[in-house]
């Protein structure tokens, strides 16, 4: 592995989330991950907000893992409003979602996610992901 990468995870469901982070682990990757639950929580901890606003302790991420469905602002939100912040760029955008429609993932690599992933349904498949994702956007 070329170096820990900083995540950052919009993800309304904590037992998601933790899923995820064990998956990292499982697969033997170090990368720090943080937890946002929703749209407004990931723009502001995005754009360095309160009370995200100290990077030492909430480092811009590399990479952004994007849910679609959260509780007020969506991921497709967090999309459109990351495409008109021309200072404000997420190296790599991955949309994580339950959904299976061709539709979301068509309107989320047009707003600007790098790629769209559908949940996997077995802790297996979570891990192989993971790992994908590493392969992919994190070992550099």
């Amino acid at each position: 592995m070329a170096g820990e990468k900083q995540v950052l995870v919009a993800e309304d469901s904590e037992d998601d989330f933790t899923l995820l982070r064990i998956a990292f682990q499982k697969a033997g990757l170090s990368h720090t991950l943080s937890h946002v639950k929703n749209g407004e929580e990931a723009i502001r901890y995005l754009t360095g907000q309160p009370p995200f606003n100290d990077r030492a302790t909430h480092p811009f991420p590399q990479l952004l893992l994007l849910d679609i469905m959260m509780p007020g602002t969506t991921g497709f939100d967090v999309l459109s409003f990351l495409r008109g912040q021309n200072s404000l760029k997420v190296p790599v955008i991955l949309m994580l979602s339950g959904s299976v429609v061709p539709e979301d993932a068509k309107k989320a690599i047009d707003l600007g996610a790098t790629a769209y992933f559908s949940k996997p349904t077995e802790f297996t498949e979570l891990i192989a992901l993971v790992k994908t994702i590493h392969k992919h956007w994190l070992d550099s």
